[in-house]
């Protein structure tokens, strides 16, 4: 297992994460597959208080509480659910962080945060305000880092440089291409990780029927995932793990976060976290089947 330090701090996490958004009914088949992810030597878990209603943390702590120093825990806030339950509202002031914190501490049965992320952002939010939670936060030793989950380059901007952001969660895949423009360049000038997301593109990437996916035609969709799979092919390499290589290989990215919900999943990514990075024959064919998109709003 390869592990990277997420930017200039000092937390090390292993260069494929689980991502815990949507895990099964059956929580004692969800905290085996997580005991086995941490087993096969991933230590980054990501998650949210969003996520079904706090219960994917709490799946969390109950999985972690023996070996909680053996795990790098992430978790997001600003998105706060309304008291019926049907929906949320947009919340990033400072008195909504600290209490989400203090809840998000409890789900997880701990009393602390590796990586304490706004879950989203605009240009309208307390930029300050925001700020000034997070350090008072980091201050009581209730977060060890903090960072943000965007793929708004301009919220970007307004957090990098100047903060004592850690990280950027945002998207990357061979369809999705924007963060190359612009943003992975920035981040990486000023130190700040990158935990990369939807690296298989919704499953296109990785045998899915192909459809439209971020302004690419179908027919362009299909032209990428016929690339990945001849790269897997004459590699002898599962289509998924060419798909999250690509991400792995670019400049700046820390580590990939993989949506894993079940054991097949699970060995699929495992096996990405040891695999070898791709030739650089291998990138440039991929590249040149998936022309680069870039960011069309929010720029």
């Amino acid at each position: 297992m390869h592990y990277a330090t997420l930017g200039t701090t000092d937390l090390r996490v292993s260069r494929v994460g689980f991502g815990g958004m949507s895990l099964g009914a059956d929580a004692a088949a969800d905290r085996r597959l997580l005991a086995q992810a941490q087993a096969g030597g991933i230590t980054l878990f990501d998650t949210a208080d969003l996520y079904e209603h706090g219960r994917n943390e709490e799946l969390f702590g109950a999985a972690f509480g023996h070996c909680r120093a053996q795990v790098v825990l992430a978790t997001k806030v600003g998105n706060q659910w309304r008291p019926d339950g049907q929906g949320w509202d947009w919340n990033p002031s400072a008195a909504y962080i600290r209490q989400a914190a203090e809840a998000s501490l409890r789900r997880l049965r701990t009393d602390y945060i590796d990586l304490y992320q706004l879950h989203g952002g605009t240009l309208a939010d307390p930029h300050e305000e925001v700020i000034e939670a997070f350090e008072r936060l980091r201050e009581q030793g209730k977060i060890r880092h903090y960072g943000i989950s965007s793929i708004r380059p301009n919220v970007i901007r307004r957090y990098v440089p100047g903060t004592g952001l850690s990280s950027v969660m945002l998207q990357l895949s061979l369809l999705d291409q924007r963060p190359l423009e612009t943003v992975l360049p920035r981040l990486a000038t000023h130190g700040v990780g990158v935990l990369a997301r939807g690296a298989l593109a919704q499953g296109l990437l990785a045998g899915k029927p192909n459809r439209e996916y971020l302004g690419h035609p179908a027919a362009a969709v299909q032209a990428a995932a016929t690339a990945v799979a001849a790269v897997a092919a004459r590699l002898q390499r599962p289509p998924a793990e060419v798909a999250g290589r690509f991400v792995l290989d670019t400049p700046g990215v820390t580590a990939a976060v993989l949506g894993i919900r079940t054991p097949a999943q699970l060995a699929e990514a495992l096996q990405l976290a040891r695999s070898a990075p791709l030739p650089p024959e291998a990138r440039q064919e991929l590249l040149r089947a998936a022309p680069a998109n870039t960011y069309e709003a929010h720029r």
